[in-house]
């Protein structure tokens, strides 16, 4: 059997060594050679559902890679921890003035303004998670301390832990038991509505019963006011027609009547005027009369002598009147 040629063997050597280095550079994407920033993020609650290589967003970008997840025991409390790490990509980071290259001065004064760290739920199918950065002003930066040379970021709670923890803050317990008692108080008042329920019912029904009399009495009572007013109209018509006929019939007598004052005043004008022509100074009739009433009172002065002469002397006065 021939020996292998040196020179074959290491051009084979050579070819494969190339062969991995343009592998490595093309699944790699040429980031082996990209200066990455590596910080800390420390979750205190599971990070089920985050795995190596899960990404980092800022606000749904990709600006990183989940690199590591250890699980930490603080000795002697046993308070577990979980560092995870994560590499920032600088070139998908661009800060002011347009610098594409993050600092951590740069990293630092962003946790000051409030950058946090999130876990974020990708598919509630795979239940996997990522890494989400963003400003959260006002929340407090609590640090648990990264190793030298690295930089850590806050982190806060996330959405489904806040729920957790907003769950676990109302006393379930409690509100069971509340929500129970309140059942029960409802129970009663139901029982109770039921037993007035039934006597309400009857007494409802009466009523109902008595306002349909009521009803049926007032439409029976209404149509015999009708019947009795229509009987006073007919009255009222009957007497107005009379009223009229009388009137008609009077009237020829009232007519009569009126001419035959008429005439009566006309004669009783005249007997005045007569009168007044009687007593006038200068009628004929009135020195007649003036003669007459002289005449009458010297027959009553000649009466009053000879009624004195016989109440002096009764005989005396007879005997000269048979004389005479």
């Amino acid at each position: 059997m021939a020996a292998a040629k040196p020179a074959v063997v290491g051009g084979f050597v050579l070819g494969g060594l190339a062969l991995g280095v343009v592998a490595i550079l093309l699944l790699g994407g040429m980031h082996l050679f990209a200066t990455s920033v590596r910080v800390m993020v420390v979750f205190q609650g599971s990070v089920a559902g985050l795995v190596v290589g899960a990404p980092v967003t800022f606000r749904g970008v990709k600006v990183g890679t989940v690199q590591d997840l250890t699980v930490q025991i603080n000795v002697p409390d046993l308070k577990p921890r979980i560092p995870v790490i994560l590499d920032l990509d600088p070139k998908q980071i661009a800060w002011t003035n347009g610098a594409v290259q993050s600092t951590k001065g740069d990293l630092t004064a962003a946790i000051d303004a409030g950058l946090r760290a999130q876990l974020s739920l990708q598919s509630l199918v795979t239940g996997q998670l990522d890494v989400d950065l963003d400003f959260h002003p006002g929340t407090p930066a609590l640090l648990v301390g990264a190793p030298e040379g690295v930089l850590e970021i806050p982190t806060i709670a996330s959405d489904l832990q806040q729920l957790k923890d907003q769950f676990a803050q109302m006393n379930l317990p409690d509100l069971a038991e509340r929500t129970r008692a309140a059942l029960t108080s409802m129970q009663h008042v139901l029982a109770d509505l039921d037993n007035r329920i039934g006597p309400l019912a009857d007494s409802l029904d009466r009523t109902a019963g008595s306002a349909q009399a009521t009803l049926e009495a007032t439409t029976a009572a209404v149509h015999q006011i009708q019947l009795d007013a229509s009987a006073t109209l007919k009255n009222i018509d009957q007497l107005a027609i009379a009223s009229r006929q009388q009137v008609t019939t009077n009237g020829k007598d009232l007519d009569a009547l009126l001419r035959s004052a008429g005439q009566t005043t006309a004669e009783a004008d005249k007997l005045v005027a007569s009168l007044n022509d009687i007593t006038s100074a200068r009628s004929p009739m009135r020195g007649d009369l003036e003669a007459s009433l002289r005449d009458l009172a010297a027959s009553a002065d000649s009466l009053r002598t000879f009624t004195h002469d016989l109440e002096r002397n009764p005989a005396g006065t007879i005997l000269r009147r048979d004389s005479k």
